[in-house]
């Protein structure tokens, strides 16, 4: 009665085959594309921006490009932080060096530089797996962030070490700079969100994606029935990379809007979008924006409820986020390994039931 299939027949395979073949999920879709679009830009003010809207559609592409490499082909990385670095001084060099240049074409360039970098540092996936493939990209982590610490070049010789996004313009409204308002920083986010997470969702479903999960399954059977791991491996890391470097590069030019790269991009940067994708579901584009809005949510709601509400002090509620961050990764692996993307498919299959037993 909630949520029913009943007359939603399809007369082609095109039709059948969509990517939300039931009437009630595209309603859906399109009534939060609308509220996106049409509504919070019009309410949206400076703290709802750089608090929890701008940081949850950066870090949602992050999660969709992690995601895509652990979730969908089943390749180990810890070098996410290290990759959102590449992004973020490839677009300052690029800003720097081309300014008469859109800013959309600099982070979309941002994106395939880390996608290149990425493939070279996914080269090791093909002898190796797992723990050992973990420790690899920890590798690519940290020799990236000394990289960008010791080599003047990349942040233009300057004597503090940090990159500072100049200001630049779309369609005559500043993206990036300290005159750029809200609404701006919120809707440049979400246009690369959007059509970030279409790509995603149709490369998932396709053959590529088929390649990556046969990967991910069993490899060596995969090879068996023809599916070549060298380019499903390679374009695994090269697609997650360039997700990956378009966060990157949003989340220096237009959140914060000047970076060290030790501090912004450090390991624990890597671990953060990890945990977005265990807690949101591997293996799912929907888990990877439930993630992390839980996880941007998650300070929020301590902040409120530890400091504002019984007065505790800061460095209480920053232990406890940790705390409560490590409970709920255990909690997820021994009780529900994918995350809140099947709690979520759980509750799709009891609205179908209702009012009868599941």
């Amino acid at each position: 009665m909630l949520y029913r299939e009943a007359g939603d027949f399809k007369t082609t395979y095109a039709a059948d085959s969509q990517t939300f073949p039931i009437r009630s999920d595209r309603w859906r879709y399109f009534a939060v594309l609308a509220i996106a679009w049409g509504v919070i830009p019009f309410v949206i003010d400076d703290y709802w921006a750089n608090a929890i809207l701008v940081p949850f559609l950066i870090y949602s592409i992050a999660a969709i490009g992690l995601n895509i490499l652990t979730g969908y082909c089943g390749q180990v990385s810890l070098g996410t932080g290290g990759f959102m670095a590449v992004g973020a001084y490839s677009v300052y060099k690029l800003m720097t060096m081309f300014p008469e240049v859109s800013i959309v074409v600099h982070v979309i360039l941002a994106g395939g530089i880390t996608a290149l970098v990425g493939t070279a540092f996914g080269l090791p996936s093909l002898r190796i797996k797992g723990f050992y493939l973990a420790v690899a990209t920890l590798a690519a982590q940290f020799f990236l962030v000394w990289l960008f610490n010791k080599v003047g070049w990349f942040y233009n010789y300057s004597a503090s070490g940090q990159i500072s996004a100049p200001e630049r313009f779309v369609a005559g409204v500043a993206v990036t700079g300290a005159n750029t308002a809200p609404w701006a920083q919120y809707l440049i986010c979400l246009a690369f969100v959007t059509v970030c997470a279409i790509v995603a969702r149709n490369l998932t479903r396709g053959s590529v994606g088929r390649k990556w999960m046969a990967i991910r399954d069993m490899d060596i059977a995969a090879e068996i029935i023809g599916v070549n791991p060298l380019t499903a491996k390679l374009s695994a890391f090269a697609v997650s990379s360039f997700f990956i470097g378009i966060s990157g590069a949003l989340f220096f030019a237009v959140y914060l809007g000047a970076v060290e790269v030790g501090e912004a991009f450090g390991i624990q940067k890597s671990f953060l979008v990890l945990f977005m994708c265990i807690i949101g579901g591997l293996g799912s584009i929907f888990g990877s924006f439930a993630g992390a809005a839980f996880l941007v949510l998650l300070p929020v709601a301590l902040k409120v409820l530890g400091v504002d509400l019984l007065g505790w002090p800061s460095s209480t509620v920053a232990h406890l986020q940790l705390v409560a961050v490590g409970a709920l990764i255990m909690f997820f692996l021994i009780k529900e390994p994918h995350g809140l993307a099947q709690l979520w498919r759980v509750t799709k299959e009891k609205l179908r039931l209702w009012p009868f037993p599941y």
